[in-house]
């Protein structure tokens, strides 16, 4: 029963890709509009638009997982980020690697018990990442104040070099990126994610114990969120909760752009890191163009709503 699982998933995956016009000439057009905006390829713009596409990337990749697996979003992905980013700032004087190994560890557990809580009981999961959300800030307030807690000097000084040429974080970006798609495309679990996005009651008669994938899902999207935080703390040399609003709206906003569908079964890793690059050319545009936050967050809506209203169009042909 399994092949014939993936087939249909494969071959529903490639209907939806058979006419990419509309997004090609989007796409296209979005990169006219860049290249003419004065200082967009100037060295400080590149800096700041690789730091935006390494720290959403990383959160987007998750969320991926997530999405596919037919549980939409989660909200509490950027809270995740901004608590492991708090957690390895405070653990950084015992050394970079006990630091990061708290963080990572904190970040897949916060995330995999919600995929428990979803897989197990088929609680909402809209309703259970914003139950965690206030969760994770309430208690980050209690135990910092509310201050934000810094990094020991240099601790991290290893992730604002320039391996190959290329920030560091940009780099960590890739592998994760990298290592993502072939978990989707190559093992059993990824194609055990398209089966439970695509019909979850037809996968649990084809065998596949569908809460253990959600918990994966949940669990692999927590530990993306946790290299973010990773990667705020290197950067900033801090962490705060503040770090994590807007991450959560940014990575779902680049995994419907990049195509995944929305109601699970479809979507890769390589759709969501074209997807971040997007928003991230979208927002630096406005940016320098001079637009507002407001207007910012309009219009990213509006290309949000309008691949939502293109998937639906091609579900319904």
């Amino acid at each position: 029963m399994r092949p014939s699982g993936t087939g249909l998933v494969t071959n529903s995956a490639s209907r939806r890709w058979k006419k990419p016009g509309l997004p090609l000439v989007g796409v296209l057009f979005l990169l006219v509009v860049a290249f003419t905006t004065p200082g967009f390829v100037s060295l400080p713009n590149m800096m700041a638009l690789s730091g935006t596409v390494s720290l959403v990337g990383c959160v987007a990749v998750g969320m991926t997982f997530i999405t596919i697996s037919g549980n939409i979003m989660s909200f509490a992905l950027g809270a995740t980020a901004a608590a492991t980013s708090m957690l390895i700032a405070h653990y950084s004087s015992a050394g970079a690697g006990m630091a990061i190994a708290i963080g990572l560890v904190f970040a897949l557990a916060v995330s995999g018990i919600q995929g428990l809580i979803v897989g197990v009981f088929r609680a909402n999961p809209l309703i259970v990442s914003i139950a965690s959300l206030s969760l994770l800030f309430g208690t980050a307030q209690y135990f910092s104040g509310g201050q934000s807690l810094y990094v020991e000097t240099n601790v991290f000084a290893w992730l604002k070099s320039r391996p190959f040429g290329l920030p560091a974080a940009m780099v960590v970006f890739v592998a994760i990126a990298i290592l993502g798609e072939l978990i989707l495309r190559f093992t059993r679990f990824g194609q055990h994610i398209l089966l439970v996005g695509s019909n979850i009651n037809a996968s649990v008669v084809a065998g596949i114990r569908t809460w253990r994938t959600v918990l994966g899902c949940y669990a692999l999207a927590g530990l993306c969120a946790g290299v973010c935080g990773l990667l705020l703390a290197a950067r900033f040399g801090s962490g705060t909760m503040e770090f994590g609003i807007g991450y959560d709206y940014s990575a779902i906003s680049a995994v419907l752009v990049g195509g995944t569908a929305i109601a699970g079964g479809s979507g890769s890793v390589l759709r969501t890191v074209i997807g971040v690059l997007v928003i991230a050319v979208l927002q630096s545009i406005l940016l320098l163009r001079g637009f507002e936050t407001q207007y910012q967050y309009f219009l990213i809506g509006v290309i949000v709503l309008l691949a939502i209203l293109v998937q639906g169009r091609r579900v319904a042909s």
